[in-house]
């Protein structure tokens, strides 16, 4: 304290207390990274590329957590509220976009509670069920959920997911109504599937490619605009007539809003070089991720706003509860 100086004095002028982020240098031990799902999705394929680089460009180890539960919004949630400088979230659609529409919002507000980094892309969403099933095409998929309501199940990775969603839009599209079964991630979804109930998945096409690969699902058709280059003999359900069905899942990576610019500049650039790497545009293409441009973070916060504003309305009118 400076002579003269009063105690209260001294406290008005001392600098605030240092956020854990403004530690330097940085990252200076693990870096905690959640995925709102179960492992084996999307999520947690794109983070698991993106650690292995991030690990060797920065010197920390950067550790995986899934938290799942609530569509995404409980592991979003606490990557927006980690104080300890080390935790980062890598999130899509549903926390983001979805969620904030649901009667009981998550305590976050998407447009002030983060860092935004990275955006890694968009997928569509698929539409498969086991391929012992006696479905083989859109049109016998459409022509059983239309022959009794709810006779159709689908499952997801959650209420207000992306693929709940996508669900509404497929039901009214075709005037059909299924039966939605949500699951904690999209592992979960698809293990259930391949026994035989739900009937169906409608999921991002990424997390569930090995099956459709292997044999296990028969893919019906895909929300992109048009067909997945890697998997070209899956239709869209707009060559099926139904041109409003398009519906695509995007990934990002976030931090707390406390998080400083340069950190987040330093991690988009590592994630950026790590994309334009061959081997993992080819795992990306595999998963019929496509590209939506190195945004900046205002970039970000201006498409997961113009997201919300797109499925707000969809959200009441379904009565979705969360």
């Amino acid at each position: 304290m400076l002579r003269g100086m009063t105690p209260r004095r001294a406290l008005l002028l001392a600098p605030l207390a240092t956020p854990a982020f403004a530690q330097a240098p940085w990252p200076n031990r693990p870096v905690r990274v959640i995925n709102p799902y179960a492992p084996g999705g999307t999520t947690d394929i794109i983070m698991r590329l993106m650690a292995e680089r991030l690990e060797r460009a920065l010197g920390q180890p950067f550790i995986i957590e899934s938290r799942g539960g609530a569509g995404g919004a409980i592991g979003t949630a606490a990557g927006a509220q980690a104080t300890d400088g080390h935790t980062l979230v890598v999130t899509n659609t549903g926390p983001l976009s979805v969620a904030p529409a649901l009667p009981n919002p998550p305590p976050y507000d998407p447009a002030r509670a983060f860092t935004y980094i990275t955006m890694f892309g968009g997928a569509p969403i698929l539409i498969a069920v086991r391929n012992a099933a006696p479905i083989n095409t859109v049109a016998d998929y459409i022509a059983a959920a239309r022959a009794r309501a709810e006779a159709m199940s689908y499952g997801t990775s959650g209420v207000g997911s992306i693929g709940h969603l996508a669900g509404l839009v497929f039901e009214g599209a075709t005037g059909t109504r299924m039966l939605h079964i949500p699951f904690r991630g999209a592992s979960e979804a698809e293990v259930a599937v391949l026994g035989g109930e739900p009937v169906s998945l409608v999921n991002t096409l990424g997390a569930h490619a090995g099956a459709v690969r292997q044999g296990g699902l028969r893919g019906l058709a895909v929300t992109s605009a048009e067909r997945v280059p890697s998997f070209p003999n899956i239709p869209t359900l707009v060559e099926s007539g139904l041109a409003g069905a398009v519906v695509t899942n995007w990934f990002l990576l976030a931090g707390p809003a406390s998080m400083p610019a340069e950190y987040a500049a330093r991690i988009n650039a590592v994630c950026q070089a790590a994309m334009a790497e061959p081997a993992v545009a080819e795992r990306f293409a595999q998963m019929g991720l496509v590209s939506l441009g190195n945004l900046s973070g205002a970039q970000i916060r201006d498409f997961v706003a113009a997201e919300a504003a797109r499925w707000a309305p969809l959200v009441r009118q379904a009565g979705i509860t969360g």
